[in-house]
């Protein structure tokens, strides 16, 4: 069984067994009932994807190309406009309209006003061993200018290893909040394409891969999805993700990517609704 796969398993029989109950809880289903949720706390992963290792399941499928269109937006685009994000084909933010067609001064505004991205790429080059390379769209000031959902998916950590004269790109991405059934792996995998385009565009080999999850949650609704994956048997394979070309870190497009191995994998057909 493969890493991934192992990880998916081991959490949902976690939740079940360890998780508690939220109470009083924010987010609402589109009836306006709320979404309660069934969630365990300090979820950790590592994968080595200088091994194949990729944090991508065979026991459902992962919306990747979209996930990495996200990235784009975010992070190349860097702006928190809905329609460039229909440009690219992204429709899952659409419930996080703060009025204005945006979703407030969150994600790629934030690091646009910062200019995260920019200072992140030119720290790794002049000094890739520093331990300060890290992003954070947490900001205050930018969560109290607009409205919006605080950024789950809010940090990365970088730090470069030299192992036998081969420059390692290494990165943990930190969450405050997981939907485990909806968007967990769409995170894992279009971080992984995120720490890839930053190591092609200056010259390193990927490293590892950490997840860090503060409360990993099922929603209530999500619990006949649950144990519908239970049921499931996960495939004798490694889903890959690969980068074509080596460019500059904003030429990057999803023509860029090549996905593989994901041949069998099926969709979940329990209904999972969006909690907002």
């Amino acid at each position: 069984m493969i890493k991934a796969d192992k990880h998916f398993l081991d959490n949902i029989n976690r939740i079940i067994t360890e998780g508690v109950y939220d109470e009083n809880p924010r987010p609402k289903y589109k009836d306006g009932t709320l979404s309660y949720s069934k969630y365990i706390t300090h979820v950790f992963e590592t994968y080595d994807l200088s091994n194949g290792e990729f944090p991508l399941t065979t026991l459902r499928n992962t919306a990747i190309k979209m996930g990495i269109n996200e990235i784009f937006w975010i992070y190349q685009d860097q702006d928190s406009s809905l329609e460039t994000a229909h440009k690219r084909g992204i429709v899952w933010w659409n419930d996080w309209n703060i009025g204005d067609n945006t979703i407030g001064k969150r994600y790629g505004a934030t690091v646009k006003k910062y200019d995260l991205m920019n200072k992140l790429l030119n720290g790794l080059e002049i000094d890739p061993f520093s331990r300060r390379h890290i992003i954070n769209l947490l900001q205050e000031a930018d969560l109290q200018e607009t409205k919006g959902l605080y950024p789950c998916a809010f940090e990365t950590e970088w730090g470069v290893r030299k192992v036998n004269n081969i420059m390692y790109l290494d990165m943990i991405l930190v969450q405050r909040s997981s939907d485990f059934l909806t968007a967990n792996f769409i995170n894992k995998i279009q971080y992984v394409a995120l720490q890839m385009m930053v190591a092609s565009h200056l010259g390193y080999s990927i490293g590892k891969f950490s997840h860090y999850v503060n409360n990993l949650h099922i929603y209530d609704r999500h619990e006949p999805a649950m144990f519908e994956i239970l049921e499931r048997t996960p495939l004798n394979q490694q889903p890959k993700i690969e980068l074509l070309n080596n460019k500059n870190f904003y030429d990057f497009t999803i023509d860029d990517f090549k996905i593989s191995n994901i041949e069998g994998i099926q969709k979940i057909k329990s209904p999972l609704e969006l909690a907002i």
